[in-house]
């Protein structure tokens, strides 16, 4: 039995796409993602639904492969919060879900405690994934706000205003 054919027949069995369809196709994927202009956006609408509660914050903007696309950071704003929010937006979008439910989850349960050992997740709120028609394009982080809280609620609010 050659290898295509075993190849072939374990997709089969599997469920999964054949190499022929592959072949077809070329294996390429067609994926959404933050454009430039949205990540803009998505950062100037959180550095303003901050400035609403009279908070200063740092938003980062990261796309759906973790790179950071929009950066913005509010005066008098701590040095070490823009970092924090990069990571804010990198573990959201890793995770496709809130980092604080992600901080939450790691906290209550204790298969997920070692999250906070993965040196690239920050498990504090304040980051938010951003999804098109199900599929997750991107992340907002927001950190320096005056809490987790008042970072995740920036985010919602900044994805939301733009109709997301």
């Amino acid at each position: 039995m050659n290898s295509l054919f075993k190849a072939g027949a374990f997709a089969a069995i599997a469920g999964l796409t054949a190499p022929m369809a592959l072949a077809r196709d070329g294996g390429v994927l067609s994926q959404k993602t933050l454009s430039l202009e949205l990540a803009n956006q998505l950062a100037s609408g959180a550095i303003a639904a901050c400035a609403e509660i009279d908070q200063n914050a740092v938003v980062a903007v990261v796309d759906r492969g973790g790179n950071l696309v929009a950066l913005q950071r509010g005066d008098n704003v701590g040095p070490h919060n823009t970092v924090a929010a990069q990571r804010k937006a990198f573990t959201s979008l890793s995770t496709k879900s809130k980092s604080g439910a992600l901080g939450q989850r790691a906290a209550d349960d204790p298969a997920s405690r070692n999250l906070n050992t993965v040196s690239e997740l920050l498990l504090l709120g304040g980051g938010v994934p951003v999804t098109v028609d199900g599929e997750t394009i991107g992340a907002v982080g927001v950190a320096g706000a005056g809490g987790s809280a008042n970072d995740e609620a920036c985010a919602v609010q900044a994805i939301e205003n733009v109709g997301l």
